[in-house]
């Protein structure tokens, strides 16, 4: 018998982008109020009753005119802030990005299918790359389901920038080139690059319409291997991507000046689907101890991967894999989306190939050769210098905390994110007797084309808190009375960050607007108060929550005497990777890690005992 329910056609990738609602703007007067709250613990009663003055002039000043200019620019745009992140947070910045701003990460299948194990790169490497193909094709072809919080759809927007996409340096500001298109939109280039000891190779990942088979791609990686193996490195004209910006804008208009042809080549390479990067090192991991791994990811050759292409993957000779990303055109969870479908996916085949063995002839790839001359040359080696300098001063580690996870923190009726959130803070403080200023990134993808927005976790909660566990004469009671004030803050706080309510991007435009007016930098700006509490991207302790999943990611400090601390949370362990610079006297990873360790289970046993 027939059943009369048609079922309803299956959710399109970029269904819900029109209907999605407007970012909102938060009003003034909350947005000033939140942020006297966030740097409260940050001051004598001195300092805050001059800042107070300054938020009051600017309210009803300068602060007020500004706040109208963004509403008129919030009335006639879907995403008043889109643009103005775009170029303060990325395109304007003149850093180099590859160490400062990109993020890269391990991949986890070493923990299933894939243990370390020489030999096997060029096999793994053809099986993962066409796992990475199929998810191509899922956005191309608009099969990838729509993420949702709960039952609202999010923005997905920035899946249309994992392939084919690049950014390019400018003398002032850079671009970013996004040559990907939906198969109903047209054509979208089909090639990757990979390279290899300084050299680098095309060849189209489509035959006849059909994605290469791994044993296809097999042949076609073993061809550049090989290749290499027998000729002297290459010029490492890749390595230029890793130059502070204006310099490296300066090189490749150069570059292009010399040869025309060296402007096909970087056309080739920026409308790449991604980069295949043949890495030679080992970086021997184990799933409690990703350090290797993730070092050699976020800080390895740089002659083997595009910094400004919008996916490397990172192919080692030991057969495990990471990444590296600029994070200009998405944030990291377009790339945790594409890591978690791939280790479903080789979980699932145990990281075999069950089809067809039959080769087709197509044709083998093309080495780029780029025409450089002594300027050109003498650019790549100090590249190189400026890179392996600043990669030896990061540290990085990357352990799995494995005293409990997830369950055991929701068995507490607790949040695992706030869970950790206060345990960083509380380790934090322990070890630098100091408040850190705290920054956790927040979704907004509820909103069009939304990205993130600041949480600031080190609220006067955490700190009263943190007081109270470090002060040995206060009782278990009035500590996890403590502890559940500053989890109550931590999650309103984060909720009102979600939907658009938090101030730090509010700032930002009042401060973008009055520079757009050439009006001179209001007060509110200037105060010590305002980065001493992070403002102006100059937070201590700059965190993310990557998920939970098994993916994991790292990223710079935000400052010198800074910590990246970078988690997922799964059912029975937290992974973390704590990055900081070896330079700076005051820091340092594993001891920041071993002091997390130890906060964990205090707050864990306080919320035990307190319950009995």
């Amino acid at each position: 018998m027939e059943s009369h329910l048609s079922k309803a056609p299956p959710e399109t990738t970029f269904q819900y982008q029109d209907t999605l609602p407007s970012l909102p703007l938060p009003s003034l007067e909350s947005s000033l109020s939140k942020y006297l709250n966030a740097v409260r613990p940050f001051a004598s009663e001195e300092e805050f009753k001059s800042t107070l003055d300054i938020v009051k002039k600017f309210q009803v000043g300068v602060g007020q005119e500004l706040h109208q200019k963004l509403l008129q620019k919030a009335r006639t745009n879907r995403n008043w802030l889109e643009e103005w992140w775009l170029d303060a947070a990325y395109l304007e910045v003149r850093i180099p990005s590859q160490l400062n701003v990109n993020f890269a990460g391990p991949g986890p299948y070493l923990e299933h299918s894939w243990p370390p194990e020489e030999g096997t790169q060029l096999q793994r490497a053809s099986i993962n790359t066409w796992h990475t193909l199929q998810y191509w094709n899922l956005i191309r072809t608009e099969r990838l389901h729509p993420q949702k919080a709960g039952k609202l759809p999010l923005d997905m927007d920035q899946f249309r920038m994992l392939f084919a996409t690049c950014k390019v340096p400018g003398v002032k500001k850079d671009t970013i080139r996004n040559y990907f298109k939906t198969e109903s939109e047209g054509p979208c280039p089909s090639h990757v690059v990979v390279m290899c000891r300084g050299r680098i190779f095309t060849f189209d990942a489509v035959c006849d319409g059909q994605i290469l088979t791994p044993p296809e791609i097999l042949r076609q990686l073993s061809y550049v291997k090989e290749y290499c193996e027998g000729e002297p490195e290459g010029d490492g004209v890749s390595a230029l991507t890793s130059e502070e910006r204006t310099r490296w804008a300066l090189t490749r208009e150069h570059l292009i000046s010399i040869d025309p042809h060296n402007s096909n080549i970087l056309e080739t390479i920026q409308s790449s689907l991604f980069v295949i990067a043949l890495d030679e090192t080992k970086p021997y991991s184990s799933p409690l101890n990703y350090t290797n791994i993730t070092r050699a990811s976020l800080t390895g050759d740089p002659t083997v991967r595009w910094g400004d292409k919008s996916y490397n993957s990172l192919c080692f000779t030991d057969g495990t894999f990471g990444s590296t990303c600029d994070h200009a055109p998405y944030d990291a969870m377009v790339l945790v989306s594409l890591c978690w479908y791939l280790d479903q996916q080789i979980k699932a085949t145990e990281g075999k190939w069950k089809g067809s063995e039959a080769v087709r002839p197509v044709p083998r790839p093309e080495e780029l050769v780029f025409t450089v001359d002594e300027k050109v040359q003498s650019d790549i080696c100090h590249a190189k210098q400026q890179y392996m300098e600043k990669a030896q001063d990061m540290q990085i580690v990357c352990y799995a905390f494995t005293g409990f996870g997830k369950d055991a923190i929701k068995q507490k009726k607790l949040h695992p994110d706030t869970f950790i959130q206060l345990a960083k803070q509380l380790a934090f403080q322990r070890m630098h007797k100091r408040l850190g200023s705290c920054y956790e990134t927040a979704m907004t993808r509820k909103f069009y084309h939304g990205r993130t927005e600041t949480m600031r976790p080190c609220t006067q909660e955490a700190v009263n808190w943190c007081e109270a566990m470090m002060d040995p004469s206060c009782d278990a009671e009035s500590r996890r009375k403590a502890m559940m004030a500053a989890f109550n803050t931590h999650n309103k706080l984060m909720i009102d960050a979600q939907e658009g309510k938090g101030f730090d991007r509010h700032f930002l435009g009042l401060y973008l607007i009055a520079r757009e007016e050439g009006l001179p930098t209001p007060d509110l700006f200037m105060d010590p108060l305002y980065a001493l509490s992070g403002g102006g991207g100059n937070f201590v302790l700059s965190s993310s929550l990557v998920g939970y999943t098994t993916v994991l990611g790292a990223v710079a400090p935000m400052v010198h005497h800074g910590y990246g601390f970078f988690y997922c949370i799964r059912e029975d362990r937290i992974v973390i990777s704590i990055s900081a610079w070896n330079s700076c006297r005051e820091t340092d990873a594993a001891s920041l890690f071993n002091n997390f360790s130890s906060s964990m289970h205090e707050m864990l046993h306080l919320a035990t005992t307190s319950q009995l």
